[in-house]
């Protein structure tokens, strides 16, 4: 039902006709009933769950303490603890020493290595299957650099 502004309510520039008092009234119950019923439902549900689950003793603030974490190790000199860092690599990469003392197995200064691997040159496969540089590792009981044991003298890495 549509409710258009008569002529005189437009002259005057406001409504003559007052609001419907019943139609108010009854929204009003509607609105109470509605939160009433919101109220003893929630009652309701509230009395269910204190009679059918049961709490146990209230909690202690001193029962159950979590361990916190332990506080983070904080760097407070990186400048000088990467200085010393970059020393011990630069000492390790320049001396000589034992990697694998049981296995016979050396570490030399990379400079003398490169300067071995000038004069030696990398391993190469001949034609044969094995180049002489990898025939001479084999000899002398050299690891394969892929981990799979000493360099056969057929030059399969290891499996023979």
């Amino acid at each position: 039902m549509e409710h258009r502004p008569s002529a005189e309510m437009t002259a005057k520039g406001y409504e003559t006709v007052d609001a419907n008092v019943r139609s108010l009234v009854w929204w009003g119950i509607g609105v109470f009933a509605l939160l009433a019923a919101g109220v003893i439902v929630s009652a309701v549900v509230f009395h269910y769950f204190v009679t059918h689950q049961t709490l146990g003793p209230p909690a202690s603030p001193f029962e159950n303490v979590r361990a916190l974490p332990p506080s983070p190790a904080l760097q407070v000199t990186p400048a000088r603890d990467l200085r010393q860092y970059l020393d011990t690599q630069d000492a390790t990469l320049n001396s000589y020493g034992w990697v694998d003392q049981k296995a016979g197995v050396v570490r030399i200064p990379i400079d003398r290595a490169m300067d071995i691997l000038l004069q030696k040159g990398l391993p190469v496969r001949s034609s044969a299957g094995v180049s002489p540089a990898m025939a001479g590792a084999a000899r002398a009981g050299v690891q394969d650099p892929q981990g799979k044991g000493p360099i056969s003298k057929a030059g399969s890495g290891g499996a023979q």
